[in-house]
């Protein structure tokens, strides 16, 4: 196996029944050790894992791994698309309006959907995603909040 395949990643990977590349398991890796990261992040990330990377080959990978289960895709409005790779739960989002931090929350009713609808239209709904908004603690700390 060649040197920069992170093993944690190919086993994912193979459990998703992904063939196992080094553009593959660097994107994963990079994935993993951010926290919501963008695409730039996690190019960077994989770069650093295996040198060169189009950018364009990031994406692709990420919409692979998103397919299957292994990245979720997260868009704040006004934010730039992040991933993560914790999945499989049905969390919601805080942002800071001011910076773009983004961090995890935990659903406030049990299981997923977590909420439930007025009115379901016929629809079987099985996730809600909910976004709060807000200042981050570094983001109180300036004058007026920093809102850009």
């Amino acid at each position: 196996m060649h040197a920069s395949f992170d093993e944690p990643a190919a086993e994912e990977l193979r459990g998703a029944g992904l063939r196992v590349t080094a553009p593959r398991t660097a994107v994963l890796a990079a994935a993993r050790s951010g926290n919501h990261a963008t695409v730039e992040m996690i190019a960077k990330g994989a770069r650093e894992r295996i040198g060169s990377i189009s950018t364009q080959a990031v994406y692709d990978v990420l919409a692979a791994l998103a397919r299957v289960g292994l990245v979720r895709r997260i868009e704040p409005a006004g934010s730039p698309a992040r991933f993560e790779t914790r999945v499989g739960d049905n969390h919601h989002h805080v942002v800071c309006r001011a910076c773009g931090a983004v961090a995890d929350v935990e659903c406030a009713r049990g299981a997923a959907p977590c909420i439930e609808p007025a009115a379901d239209h016929g629809f079987s709904i099985d996730e809600a995603e909910v976004t709060y908004w807000g200042l981050c603690p570094d983001c109180q700390e300036t004058p007026q909040g920093a809102i850009q």
